[in-house]
């Protein structure tokens, strides 16, 4: 029993359609049974800035093409899988001529499954998409950073009148993606995302903070209220309040909950490898199924609801599936698979974890892909969602921390969804409700898993850019959370 299904990667001049067009009739010409292409088209402006000046400025435009082929000996056989990737001026032809000779010689696929065709495409939400098909892809240039760039200008001087230096990037980019099926699916998605990271140091290296912020219209972000807000925490940081390591009451920002949340996100929402045991949604199992996860566990008594959507107004994102390479989590043959709604944990009790088509189906739970945002909220009442923004959680506060930034986050236990990861660029000491100086930095030990359980107030969710995953994770609703006894493991030298 044998098959195949192969990927290649090109950059080409002819149109993204023209590219599926031709592709798509060479692989039915060649013998494949089947064939789905993908082009991306992304066009990307950015602005750095370091030592108060602009070092590099940009536009680029890039494409990238993945020609994904299958075959089978006899229809009834599963068919192989075989990925390959490349970039540059490449033959289409020949793209699909590689990606056969690729997969002939790979095994049979375990994730193979009924391909999507246009119908169900459509019927899923694809109508929008697919009338984009037919357009071009979409553009920017760096007029979209005029108000950041004229920002920047009064930022520098202001810097360094006062013995400060800023650095950060800002950034607007827009990736139109274009699907084709030899089962008649045509689908486009424009994705815009942008994003602003400002980062102040004294020249003395003594005080340092940082503000970010991220947005699919990236002229609705105020650089002045950025600024406004990093030279309140440069002021905080004028009085040193060295601590040592261990407990402590902190108040996380939403944008340090996108990090941890983030975190849990990526490590530990995959359905296959929770029922193999290697993460912290592993074993128990709530009458949710899902062959020995935890799924329909309560995992807190605050009724939070992690999920993500693509369809959310303001953090709209890709519609329908679209994979390169299969993994335990997604899969070729789900490309075109409309998007809808996902409940990660509901009401506090897990609901879903990451499945293709095929997992799901051998499972028995229903499919749940990747999608590229993630809102966490809380409902009403006690430690619900209604708690106000920062300031108003700080002022409620007797003693305790404000950790504004969270830094080189890494796994550590699977099993307990451990992390560990620095502070930085503002460690703020709070006192009768007030931030009266800033601490040391510090190393922190925490599941994101337990401080959902541990969570004694909630803020209202906001549009936020985590320090550390904000790059790959751009679009996230997150609260402040309140955690009582957040572990401070040692104290760190960085700066």
């Amino acid at each position: 029993m044998t098959g195949v299904i192969g990927v290649i990667g090109v950059i080409g001049v002819i149109e993204a359609q023209e590219v599926i067009e031709v592709a798509l009739a060479a692989a039915a010409r060649d013998g494949a049974d089947s064939c789905i292409v993908l082009v991306d088209e992304t066009s990307h402006a950015d602005v750095r800035f370091a030592l108060n000046s602009t070092t590099t400025n940009g536009v680029r435009r890039d494409r990238s093409v993945s020609v994904i082929v299958m075959v089978s000996d006899h229809p009834a056989d599963a068919p192989s899988v075989g990925v390959a990737r490349r970039s540059g001026v490449v033959n289409v032809e020949q793209m699909v001529s590689a990606a056969l000779t690729d997969a002939r010689g790979a095994p049979p696929a375990d994730d193979a499954f009924t391909l999507v065709d246009g119908m169900d495409a459509a019927r899923g939400g694809g109508p929008a998409a697919s009338l984009a098909f037919g357009r071009p892809p979409v553009e920017t240039d760096l007029s979209v950073l005029g108000d950041v760039l004229s920002g920047l200008s009064s930022a520098f001087a202001r810097a360094a009148a006062q013995s400060v230096v800023l650095a950060g990037f800002a950034e607007y980019g827009v990736s139109t993606l274009y699907l084709g099926s030899s089962t008649g699916v045509r689908l486009s998605f424009s994705q815009p995302t942008g994003a602003i990271n400002l980062v102040g140091r004294s020249l003395d290296g003594v005080r340092s903070a940082w503000t970010g912020v991220g947005a699919e219209r990236i002229g609705e972000i105020s650089f002045g209220a950025m600024e406004d807000e990093l030279w309140r925490r440069l002021a905080w940081a004028r009085r040193p309040l060295p601590l040592e390591a261990g407990r402590y009451e902190v108040i996380l920002p939403p944008s340090g909950v996108a990090d941890l949340m983030g975190s849990l996100f990526f490590y530990s929402m995959g359905g296959q490898d929770a029922e193999d045991g290697r993460t912290v949604f592993s074993g128990g199992g709530g009458g949710g199924g899902g062959g020995g996860t935890r799924v329909g566990d309560r995992l807190t008594e605050v009724p939070f609801t992690l999920y993500s959507d693509p369809f959310e107004p303001g953090l709209e994102c890709l519609p329908f599936v679209a994979c390169g390479s299969s993994d335990s989590e997604a899969s070729v043959f789900d490309n075109a698979l409309p998007l809808e709604r996902t409940d990660w944990i509901r009401d506090g009790r897990l609901a879903h974890l990451r499945y293709h088509r095929a997992g799901a189906a051998h499972s028995g739970v229903d499919p749940a892909p990747y999608i590229d945002n993630l809102i966490l909220r809380a409902g009403t009442g006690g430690a619900g969602e209604g708690g106000g923004t920062v300031d108003e959680m700080v002022a409620r506060t007797e003693r305790g921390l404000l950790l504004t930034c969270l830094w080189y986050i890494r796994e550590v236990d699977p099993a307990t969804a451990l992390l560990t990861g620095l502070t930085r660029d503002g460690v703020y000491v709070i006192e009768d409700g007030a931030v009266v100086g800033a601490a040391n930095n510090f190393r922190f030990n925490e599941s994101p898993a337990d401080l959902l359980a541990r969570a004694t107030e909630v803020g209202a969710s906001v549009r936020t850019l985590g320090r550390e995953l904000g790059e790959y994770l751009n679009r996230c609703i997150m609260p402040p959370l309140r955690i009582p006894d957040f572990n401070m493991s040692s104290v760190s030298q960085a700066s």
